[in-house]
């Protein structure tokens, strides 16, 4: 029986966990896998040592105030390893952290796979050199990444992108529409706030203040915000109720209420992408401390901050970063959008080549399929 550990740090790797966990237990049903994750890893029958709720930060300023912890946290899991003798790590994106898990492991012994890997192809090849000391194999999802850690000189299998197989609605527009209580006569506007406390408390009072705008302009759209696993409902409603703008909160099916948008306004991250794959098209926002993105200026290589512009290689959709990010530029943006068919009918086509380029289905059951075989290596096929 193997025994494999996955470590992620906030929501979106938690559907990533979850989604792995499925398939290496449809290929080895006796598995054992345990980590730190969230609900949906939970629900996939993952033993959460770690639950990751109150985990997540953002920003080069933001993770060194939470250094002390993050250290303790570490080395909590690294006791585990000591327990448990994984055959494998896998370590799902949120790089800071799961780099210096890499390292514990590596310095146990136990091999580590790699998925959803730093964003080295953003950050420059000293990143891409720093993964491929530390990992066994990495798990690419994009073609151009795989190429960037090759170079570096680690072990790549390029498996796709995952989000291909993942998101997908479960019902048809018409049963989505009953299911969430829609009018599909009425346009709907959907808020993304992000999946951490400090992402709400940035953006979500001027997406609000935007929809505000939005409404006068369009008095019969309809607002949705899904509630992310990671978040309180309580606090998304304490901060709605300082605006006039009717908010439905919602809980699960996520892609079926994406799949009945109009238009999206959304914290930059993998959500965009998810939005890319059911063809519905985003403002894209993103603020975060003056001194991070002040360092960020300098140490990221792309012109572009969200997924769907960067897999295009040009802007598709519009990005709104730090004091752009205000009411006024978000409603007109999102205006803009909304009222220009040939616009709207722009972004659609762009989104299509975007998916276009995302390979097919099938990432991950290969990424399990790369997880089993270093854990054979481990444990000598048994």
């Amino acid at each position: 029986m193997y025994k494999i550990m996955i470590s992620v740090g906030e929501a979106s790797g938690d559907l990533h966990g979850a989604s792995l966990a499925n398939a290496l237990k449809l290929a080895c049903p006796d598995i054992k896998l345990f980590g730190m994750g969230g609900q949906a890893m939970r629900d996939a029958g993952v033993d959460i040592v770690y639950d990751i709720a109150d985990l997540g930060v953002m920003g080069i300023v933001e993770i060194v105030k939470s250094l002390p912890r993050l250290f303790k946290l570490r080395d909590m899991l690294g006791d585990i390893m000591d327990k448990e003798k994984p055959d494998a790590l896998v370590v799902i994106d949120y790089p800071g952290f799961n780099t210096r898990l890499s390292k514990v492991a590596k310095q146990k012994g136990i091999p580590i796979v790699s998925y959803i890997s730093p964003s080295a192809w953003a950050w420059g090849k000293g990143r891409a050199k720093g993964v491929a000391e530390t990992v066994d194999k990495v798990a690419a999802i994009f073609p151009f990444e795989a190429d960037v850690y090759r170079e570096a000189g680690a072990d790549v299998t390029f498996v796709g992108h995952p989000l291909v197989d993942i998101v997908k609605p479960t019902m048809n527009k018409d049963e989505a529409y009953r299911y969430f209580d829609a009018d599909p006569e009425k346009p709907i506007v959907l808020l993304m706030p992000g999946s951490r406390k400090q992402e709400i408390t940035k953006l979500l009072p001027d997406m609000l203040e935007a929809c505000e705008k939005i409404v006068r302009k369009v008095p019969d759209c309809q607002i949705f915000l899904p509630v992310a696993s990671t978040i309180s409902r309580e606090m998304l409603q304490e901060i709605i109720n300082n605006y006039k703008v009717p908010v439905k909160l919602t809980t699960g099916y996520n892609y079926d209420l994406m799949n009945i948008a109009d238009i999206g306004i959304a914290a930059s991250g993998t959500v965009t992408l998810e939005a890319a794959l059911v063809d519905l098209p985003t403002v894209i926002v993103y603020k975060t401390a003056a001194t991070t993105y002040f360092l960020a200026k300098f140490l990221v290589k792309i012109p572009f901050i969200s997924l769907p512009n960067i897999v295009a290689g040009r802007q598709i959709v519009p990005e709104l970063l730090q004091d752009a990010v205000n009411a006024d530029s978000i409603a007109r943006q999102t205006l803009e959008i909304l009222l220009n068919k040939g616009m709207m009918a722009q972004i659609h086509a762009d989104l299509a080549e975007v998916r276009d380029k995302l390979g097919e289905c099938g990432a991950v059951s290969r990424v399990a399929d790369v997880v089993l075989s270093i854990a054979a290596k481990r444990s000598g096929g048994n």
